[in-house]
């Protein structure tokens, strides 16, 4: 039997990987199964080389518990270690690194040395009393040994009796980690961190683990059955997903996965943190912020890239210029394949809109290089159904959705059953109006408004006819001057919390009597600050400024104007002006209660 020290300077090491290395606990269960997995790819590299001779047999790993001993074992049948490799990699080569990573990043929290120094083994001491390392080498004559440490410095390493080659770590457990001798626990760990290992894992003898997930594979080998049964692998709740994209790089960094446009019907319905990201089939976490552009966080998938840099607890991505590479390179394979279905299957990707444009609007809003291409398949929805491109838009609105500056104004309502009566309006005139009406339309029309040039948008019950050029409809009033002076007098009354701007013009005498509407600006100022929207926080508290444009020519005006009792007059202008308002969605209150019980009061008058 041998007996020593691990030679490293600090004189108990092990109270310092527990605290510093590893965040959480059950990150053990993962490294110490990853090694497993070297050991048996070792295996098969050596023997297609001719090194390693005789049948390989099937490779396996094996996860036990033994309540009795408070024991935890993974064993493998891989590559073994013989007992001066027990010494070095054991005794030596990690710790001469521990040591290394103490003084190199003393007092920082992050250290980008996984694989650089191999302490993965070591989590096992965060989770045990005593570790044992039974080990076999594959080579010929070896003699099997065994190593244990209590996480002192001190160690046994001796001869021991194993009939096959591989490895045997077991982890005696400490008093604050008996959790693990729980199958329901450790399963739960295996099917998180190694459901996608290439060697099979078994416990409680089930195989745990798919060695071959279909993004390991080539697009030209899968059908879309492969895939979508991926996806139900993925997440077993999930409803079908609507397309995907399959990566597969190899040049200037290493990049597999596969990444799923999800279903959503509603912005409430988003979830965040879907994509999983491994490193050589080794999941490392579904914080994937960096790697991923923002806007393609919705997505579903995996991603598999060795050239990740990562921390010592792979919890943390760290800045490096890969990262940046693999997240433009996302962005650009998105774009391809959204342009791609846009150009060969036009009315499939306007089925999927509803769910597709979240992704496409964030894109645009986020990412330049994006909008760029997004520009060419970026589609809007009118309120008869039709979809047009921007351009399609501009071309289709030529001659009527100008204004005086020379810029298209896109007509858009962002509720078509409140704003109906204006959509009619617009719509009578030869206007097109698309719909806008999800929650990340409000940011992205401010946003886009000024990457496009000469465009515009103007919500529908704006003030359409001052922000476009065709005039037809003003025609001449049918009142003298004064009497729309006096009729202007009779609209123009305070209204709590309300700016009121009346005009009386003349328009068709098929036109409602009075339109509210607001000025583009103040309302999108109002509505953003309404969901705590920043800079716009300012509005929140300014009163809402209404235009109220009273049409002269309609013909209850006469009927005002000549009735006798004043008390009448008033009402019924303040009806007609309250139910222009209550369109707007402006009318609440004490403003609603006096229009309700002022209604009542005129249906009860005698004519």
């Amino acid at each position: 039997m041998q007996k020593g020290s691990i030679r490293v300077q600090t004189e108990n090491i092990f109270p310092i990987i527990k605290k510093f290395l590893y965040s959480e606990h059950d990150i053990f269960i993962r490294e110490l199964v990853s090694n497993a997995v070297d050991a048996s790819q070792k295996l098969k590299t050596l023997s297609s080389i001719g090194e390693a001779k005789g049948e390989l047999g099937d490779l396996r790993i094996d996860i036990s518990i033994d309540k009795d001993k408070k024991t935890l074992s993974i064993s493998d049948n891989g590559i073994g270690m013989t007992a001066e490799e027990v010494d070095k990699y054991l005794n030596q080569v990690a710790f001469s690194g521990a040591e290394e990573f103490l003084q190199k990043y003393k007092g920082q929290n992050e250290a980008n040395i996984i694989g650089h120094f191999g302490l993965g083994f070591y989590s096992s001491f965060m989770v045990s009393d005593k570790v044992e390392v039974i080990t076999k080498s594959f080579r010929e004559g070896s003699k099997a040994v065994r190593w244990e440490c209590d996480g002192s410095p001190e160690f046994t390493l001796e001869e021991t009796k194993k009939k096959e080659r591989g490895t045997t770590i077991v982890l005696h457990l400490n008093e604050e980690s008996i959790e693990f001798l729980e199958p329901y626990r450790v399963r739960t760990v295996l099917e998180k961190f190694c459901k996608f290992l290439p060697v099979p894992i078994y416990f409680e003898d089930k195989q745990i683990n798919n060695p071959a997930p279909a993004w390991t594979k080539k697009p030209s080998e899968l059908t879309t059955e492969d895939y979508q049964n991926f996806y139900k692998e993925l997440y077993p709740m999930g409803e079908p997903p609507l397309f995907w994209i399959h990566l597969n790089v190899d040049y200037p960094f290493n990049l597999t996965g596969i990444l799923y446009f999800p279903k959503i019907k509603q912005s409430y319905e988003i979830q965040k943190d879907k994509i999983q990201l491994y490193s050589n089939q080794v999941f490392v976490t579904d914080e994937v912020k960096d790697i991923v552009p923002e806007f393609l966080m919705l997505l579903h998938g995996v991603i598999d890239s060795p050239d990740i840099p990562l921390n010592v607890s792979r919890s943390y991505l760290q800045g490096d210029p890969n990262v940046k590479k693999i997240n433009a390179h996302i962005t650009k394979k998105v774009a391809d394949k959204l342009e791609e279905i846009f150009n060969t299957d036009r009315k499939s990707f306007e089925e999927k809109w509803e769910s597709l444009g979240l992704f496409v609007k964030y894109g645009m809003m986020t990412d330049d290089k994006f909008l760029e291409k997004a520009n060419k398949f970026f589609v809007m929805e009118d309120s008869s159904g039709k979809f047009y491109t921007l351009e399609e838009y501009k071309m289709a609105t030529e001659t009527l959705q100008k204004n005086k500056d020379d810029k298209h104004v896109i007509l858009y309502t962002t509720n078509p059953v409140q704003q109906d009566a204006f959509i009619e309006q617009a719509l009578a005139k030869g206007y097109t109006v698309v719909k806008m009406e999800t929650l990340v339309d409000a940011a992205f029309i401010n946003n886009v408004e000024m990457k496009w040039e000469k465009t515009q948008f103007t919500r529908v019950d704006s003030d359409i006819i001052d922000n476009l050029i065709d005039k037809n409809e003003l025609l001449e009033s049918v009142l003298s001057k004064d009497e729309a002076e006096q009729l202007k007098k009779l609209f123009e009354r305070p209204v709590e919390g309300m700016q009121l701007n009346v005009e009386v013009k003349g328009l068709s005498n098929n036109n409602i009597p009075v339109t509210a509407t607001r000025p583009e600006f103040m309302r999108r100022m109002k509505d953003m600050a309404a969901v705590g929207g920043g800079m716009a926080a300012w509005y929140a508290n300014m009163p809402d400024e209404v235009n109220l444009t009273v049409n002269g020519n309609h013909p209850i005006f006469k009927n005002i104007l000549t009735e006798k009792d004043s008390s009448k007059q008033e009402k019924l202008t303040k009806n007609l002006a309250d139910l222009a308002l209550l369109s707007q969605g402006l009318l609440t209150g004490n403003n609603l209660t006096s229009f309700i019980t002022r209604s009542v009061e005129l249906m009860e008058q005698k004519n």
